[in-house]
């Protein structure tokens, strides 16, 4: 064994020792899906389906993009779709990224420059934070929400500051306090990044997002919105100024090194976008499957819930957290474990995920199930 090899053995030996070694796996569809981020069915629903395999055949699109948008890559197909969201987003420029991985990636290694402050939520997703490592730009976290303890930091640290939150944040299900960020970055004159990977498509029936549905798009200076979830498909864009779109195309490594989405994913998303449009009892549908389990944790008296659409269920233990996925999971409710380094050690967790296809009978018997954990 070289020391490669035994490096990466060594490693993979400490995780497992740990609880905590991580496997692929294929969804098991007889399971009731209550951890997809397929929030309103889009990505498991025929009509659409349809529709999009109708428009890819009848416009005879070629398989891929063939290089970057710089090169070969781009068409008068993705052009459309960015002039399309920029309008669903309320904003004067969309440039469209492979995902929202990667539109993070993008903005925060090319926007914020040396001798440049970027302030993010200690909870930020972890493309945000590897896009930060690539930045020059020097980096603290505040605490989670916590907006005074921002106003501080701000003040402590001074210059050109940039405050980088989500919309709705992953793993714990509540929302960031977005006028009162905006009010403080307005008083220090800092600019604000905005990831609304898990309210596109969401918040009401525009599918928006959190800051249009607030009437406070004007007062974020980059928005990120990602397809992947609630769209059903894959993708993401930037949303901003056609300033920041054109600095995206010629300084965002991710978004000048690599193959543009295929025709295809291009065109699945615009038409998702006009499904929810034509369809907007989707969003209604989910907001009531939201209140229900709601309601139904309430009457089992079985904590707080979060704001929507990602619920949690704290177990502080990797081994315990394990243990009641499979439970559920051999009910037939697909619930998955959260662990290290996703979340920090001691707040192990369930996340639940509900959408506008899950029924009162699942919402009542998974209720049931979980209370029978404790």
């Amino acid at each position: 064994m070289n020391f490669f090899e035994r490096k990466i053995t060594e490693q993979l030996q400490k995780q497992t020792t740990k609880g905590l070694l991580r496997r692929l796996r294929v969804a098991d569809l007889r399971l009731a899906d209550f951890y997809s981020n397929d929030y309103l069915g889009l990505a498991r629903n025929t009509e659409l389906r349809y529709k999009i395999e109708q428009d890819i055949s009848g416009q005879k699109l070629s398989q891929g993009a063939t290089g970057s948008r710089l090169l070969s890559g781009n068409n008068s197909l993705i052009e459309s779709l960015e002039v399309k969201l920029a309008a669903i987003f309320k904003s004067s420029s969309a440039l469209v990224f492979n995902s929202g991985y990667m539109a993070n990636l993008g903005v925060l290694s090319s926007v914020p420059g040396k001798g440049d402050v970027i302030l993010y939520d200690e909870l930020i997703h972890a493309s945000i934070k590897d896009g930060i490592r690539l930045s020059l730009a020097d980096a603290y976290s505040f605490r989670h929400n916590d907006v005074d303890d921002l106003e501080k930091k701000i003040i402590r640290h001074g210059g050109q500051v940039y405050i980088v939150i989500e919309s709705l944040y992953s793993m714990d299900g509540d929302i960031a306090p977005l006028k009162d960020i905006i009010q403080v970055s307005k008083k220090h004159e800092c600019a604000i990044i905005l990831d609304e990977a898990h309210t596109t498509g969401l918040m009401d029936s525009t599918g928006a997002g959190l800051a249009v549905s607030m009437g406070v798009h004007n007062d974020i200076d980059i928005r990120i919105y990602t397809f992947g979830k609630a769209i059903g498909t894959h993708g993401a864009c930037v949303a901003g100024s056609l300033e920041l779109t054109s600095f995206l195309t010629n300084f965002a490594r991710p978004f000048i090194y690599t193959t543009a989405l295929s025709p295809h994913a291009v065109a699945a998303i615009s038409h998702a976008f006009d499904f929810i449009s034509i369809n907007t009892n989707l969003f209604e549908s989910l907001q009531e499957k939201v209140n229900y389990y709601k309601a139904c944790l309430a009457a089992a008296h079985l904590g707080n819930p979060a704001f929507g659409w990602i619920q949690t269920l704290l177990l502080n233990d990797p081994g315990k957290t394990k243990e009641a996925s499979l439970s559920l999971q051999q009910q037939g409710f697909d619930v998955r474990p959260i662990l290290p380094p996703t979340v920090k050690a001691g707040s192990e967790r369930l996340r639940i995920c509900l959408h506008a296809f899950n029924t009162h009978e699942e919402i009542n018997q998974l209720i049931k199930a979980i209370s029978e954990l404790r």
